[in-house]
């Protein structure tokens, strides 16, 4: 099952790279496969380190902002505990791991990960159907270079449907960004 999150990694100069990412995890959560794309700083922090964080997380503004590189502020983190890394203090809960292999044949590595320690903050919230809408969205926003602009842009609608009728402020305000940002990155190709 992939289950979406947050990843926090560092470089071996200690930069902080906070990214949404969906690992394939087990029932148990002990084990993650990763697929991050080679051009990615997750995938350099993750292949010098081999180790990061992996967050469950209920909060789509972050997750959307992270996903398209709009970060302003870094969030309050405190150090993981068995890996040198950093956990969100706003996730529910975290899962510290380090990397065992690496396989770099495609352009989406796969990187199989062991958790070494995890924790619990809080409850998990949920996702009503506008944060499901914004996760999709984010998502689809990463990958520009990869869907048509025509087909990118008639799923938006669907989902600006769906924001408009169950969304909250912060669902709005990340859905808007996304919007922005594809609309940025299409004019961009043109």
């Amino acid at each position: 099952m992939i289950l979406e999150g947050i990843v926090t990694s560092r470089n071996q100069q200690g930069e902080l790279n906070i990214a949404p990412m969906g690992p394939v995890v087990n029932p148990e959560m002990s084990r993650f496969v990763l697929r991050p794309f080679q051009t990615s700083r997750t995938f350099s922090n993750l292949k010098e380190t081999r180790c990061g964080v992996f967050h469950v997380v209920d909060e789509v503004l972050l997750l959307a902002k992270a996903a398209i590189g709009l970060l302003e502020e870094i969030p309050e983190t405190f150090p993981a505990e068995r890996i040198a890394g950093d956990v969100l203090q706003s996730a529910c809960r975290w899962y510290e791991f380090q990397i065992e292999s690496i396989d770099e044949t495609d352009e989406r590595t796969i990187m199989q990960a062991v958790v070494v320690h995890h924790g619990r903050i809080r409850d998990y919230f949920g996702l009503n159907r506008a944060r499901h809408a914004v996760l999709e969205a984010a998502i689809m926003a990463t990958r520009t270079h990869l869907i048509e602009q025509s087909e990118l842009e008639a799923r938006y609608r669907t989902f600006a449907e769906i924001v408009k009728k169950t969304a909250g402020p912060d669902e709005q305000t990340a859905y808007n960004l996304l919007e922005e940002y594809i609309a940025k990155a299409y004019a961009k190709d043109s």
